[in-house]
């Protein structure tokens, strides 16, 4: 059986913290290296901050869904709200580039797309009913690749 943890927190800043603490310690116990640690670290930072800043903006304090999942592959974390979804269309930012655009260009919400696909091996983003986002980092991926 593949170990998955879970947590719910309130959608509020001061909670993001703990989801990078578990994230942390599990990432850590898989073998991940502090580099990889660090990317993911930031990737989900990114992905729960949309989901404090955006998701329930008009509405009641609402919460955030993180799932931990170890697969085959290697870990795949799980951001979900409930809150307002956003229309995602999908273009290929693992090659995208921002050199050949103003800031100004550069829409609200954009860079932490940009930077989760930078830090990440998978993005996936379903927008449902609610937002979750899914990061995966493969296991052993650098040793692959040299």
């Amino acid at each position: 059986m593949n170990p998955i943890i879970s947590l719910t927190v309130p959608a509020k800043a001061e909670y993001v913290d703990m989801v990078r603490l578990t994230l942390f310690g599990f990432a850590n116990k898989l073998g991940f290296s502090y580099e990889e640690i660090e990317d993911m670290k930031v990737a989900v930072t990114e992905a729960c901050t949309n989901v404090v800043l955006y998701a329930y903006s008009n509405q009641q304090p609402g919460s955030i869904a993180i799932r931990f999942e170890v697969g085959e592959e290697g870990l795949s974390i799980h951001i979900k709200d409930e809150g307002s979804s956003f229309k995602y269309e999908h273009s290929d930012h693992e090659h995208a580039s921002l050199h050949d655009k103003e800031l100004s260009e550069v829409t609200a919400g954009g860079l932490g797309i940009f930077m989760m696909h930078a830090l990440m091996d998978r993005v996936e983003v379903l927008t449902e009913r609610g937002t979750e986002v899914i990061l995966t980092k493969l296991i052993g991926r650098k040793e692959e690749m040299a």
